[in-house]
This record gives C-alpha cells, sequence and structure tokens, in this order.
C-alpha cells in the first residue's frame, strides 16, 4: 500500500441513495480501489449540518455502509469507517476554521442553494462552515487524490486552498490534493427537471430512482420521466432528458450511445423507455439481493475495524498539528 496514492471519499447518511450517487460516485470507487489506497467514510457530521432524526441517521449510517459493501466495496482492499467515531475529524476542522476566511465560504455554490428555503439569516452555523469539515476530512489523511461529482469541485479546491495557507504558516503539514472528476457522462440528472442534478433530497421522488426501489417502482418512474419534443432517439445535447436517460442506458448496459441510437431507428419514446425500465431492473435486482444479505452485526464490524485502522493516522496527524499551532500536548 506504501506505494499507492491516497484516495478519500464520503457520502452522507441522509434522503435516499439513487442512480446518480451509485454511477457519479461509488461505481467509480469501486474501480479505484484496485488503483489507489482508498479510505471511504460516512459523513454524518456533515448529515447534521440540517436536521435529522436521531433514529433514522442511526439506520441511514449502516444503510450507506450496507450500500458501499454491496456495490463492491471491499473491506479487504478499502477501509469504510464512520466520521464521527474518529473526533479528530471535527478537532482538525476547528483548527481550520481560524484560518478560513469568511469570503471562502462566501463563494461557496452549495451553502446558497441549501440556504434558499429558509433564507441565510435563519441557516445554521454548521451548514455555512460545512466545506471547512470537508476539507479537514480530506487533509486528515494526507489524500492525494478526492474523487468527487463536478458539484463538490469547488469543496476541494477550498480543500487546497486551506492546505497551503496552514503550510505557508506553520510549516509544511498536509498534502495538497487533487479532485478528481468522472465524464460528463457519468452526472446524472434529475429524471422530472434535466437541468439539475438527481438528488437525494429531492422534494419529488420523481426525480431520482432509488437503490431500494422494487421493479414497479422503477417502472412507473422511467414511464414518467421527463422528455424533449419530437420522437427519435438521438443522443444530443439539443435533447437533454434524452440524453440524461441514454446515459444512465449506457452506464448499466454497456452498450455505447450509438448502439443505442440504432437500436430505436424507427422506434419511439415508449419503446426506449420500456427497455430502460427494465435494463434498470436488471441491475437493481441482484444489487438489493446482496444488500438485504448484509446484517446490521456484519458492517458494525466492518465499520469498527475501518475506525480502528484510520484512527492512528488522524492522531498523528492531529498532533502535528496541535505542536505547530502551539497546543500543550
Amino acid at each position: 500500500m506504501a506505494n499507492k496514492k491516497r484516495i478519500f471519499s464520503g457520502i452522507q447518511p441522509s434522503g435516499n441513495l439513487h442512480l446518480g450517487n451509485y454511477l457519479g460516485a461509488i461505481a467509480n470507487w469501486v474501480k479505484l480501489q484496485d488503483e489507489f489506497e482508498s479510505i471511504f467514510c460516512v459523513v454524518d457530521l456533515h448529515a447534521i449540518t440540517v436536521p435529522q432524526d436521531p433514529e433514522m441517521l442511526r439506520q441511514k449510517t449502516l444503510e450507506i455502509a450496507k450500500i458501499y459493501l454491496a456495490a463492491g466495496i471491499d473491506p479487504e482492499k478499502s477501509t469504510i469507517f464512520v466520521q464521527s467515531q474518529v473526533s479528530e475529524h471535527a478537532e482538525l476542522a476547528w483548527v481550520l476554521n481560524t484560518i478560513a476566511k469568511i469570503a471562502d465560504l462566501d463563494k461557496m455554490t452549495q451553502f446558497k442553494d441549501k440556504s434558499q428555503k429558509g433564507g441565510r439569516e435563519t441557516s445554521g452555523v454548521g451548514l455555512y462552515a460545512y466545506p471547512v469539515l470537508m476539507a479537514a476530512d480530506i487533509i486528515l489523511y494526507d489524500t492525494e487524490i478526492v474523487p468527487v461529482g463536478e458539484d463538490q469541485k469547488q469543496h476541494v479546491e477550498l480543500a487546497r486552498d486551506l492546505a497551503r495557507r496552514f503550510n505557508k504558516k506553520f510549516g509544511e503539514t498536509f498534502v495538497v490534493p487533487k479532485a478528481f472528476v468522472k465524464e460528463e457522462g457519468m452526472r446524472v440528472m434529475g429524471l422530472d427537471d434535466p437541468s439539475k442534478k438527481m438528488s437525494k433530497s429531492a422534494t419529488s421522488e420523481y426525480n431520482y430512482i432509488s437503490l431500494t426501489d422494487d421493479a414497479e417502482t422503477v417502472r412507473r418512474k422511467i414511464k414518467k420521466a421527463v422528455t424533449d419534443s419530437g420522437s427519435e432517439i438521438i443522443y444530443s445535447d439539443d435533447k437533454p432528458a434524452l440524453k440524461n436517460l441514454i446515459n444512465i442506458f449506457v452506464s448499466l448496459s454497456g452498450k455505447t450511445f450509438k448502439e443505442i441510437e440504432a437500436m430505436y431507428v424507427g422506434k419511439g419514446y415508449g419503446d426506449f423507455k420500456k427497455d430502460l425500465a427494465e435494463v434498470i431492473v436488471n441491475f437493481l435486482t441482484p444489487f438489493q439481493t446482496k444488500l438485504a444479505a448484509i446484517s446490521d452485526e456484519q458492517v458494525l464490524e466492518i465499520l469498527r475495524a475501518g475506525g480502528e485502522k484510520v484512527r492512528p493516522l488522524a492522531k498523528a496527524k492531529l498532533d502535528e498539528v496541535k505542536r505547530k499551532v502551539g497546543f500543550v500536548l
């Protein structure tokens, strides 16, 4: 492992994990774990930046970890743990808060989006400082590569800025990480609005295909998915809704865009959607079988072992930070 570069990434235990999460993140992690020293986290500290039901948060934390495992994250190759069980994340975030600037956080588009509903003045400080905690998550482990979606790239840039700022002020301490963003084709948009990403916090269930949706639910959602004018099956920027559905078809079937276009010459959206629904069902059925076979006891054991594995790394880095800042150890 010593000669492999280290990657870190995580998902919040909130909402319903969907195809966008799988295709945009988790499927990528599965491939990367053979190439990199991989650390994958369930980021529950991030989840509480908005109100959560405590029992639901506990259930979702285990569910996310089970999804990692069912998708193919191998605990023999990768480390999986729960963020709140390694207190160094929160401690380092506080230190980084002291060198982060209001101007840094005012630029963050995700806070602007998430605070729109209740307004900036009533939004929590945790939600505002969320990107600093994400920076702490990353640089705590001398992470070199951060596999993220395009929407998270800005947060990785902040992690880079804070790592450099700390290094300049206190001496070389942190590795400056780089974002690894997958090609545009893997960005899955909402079934009800192709201009916005598929979202696990969407108000309408018709925005996403949950990884736990049954076959009939998948068929119903795909049938209702918005399409563009015309009826020809063409992969084109001029048809963003259809392009998104073809992206999903390509990702789960292994077929190319051209092959799919050829399959539906002379056919319409109805035929295409019917087949797409079956492609999704054929992916989800074995995935859900694996998911159901993982017990709470199994996943807790894996999470505890992951926490034990990363804790020495986190402690060593935080102790170095404390010494340089001037804390008494």
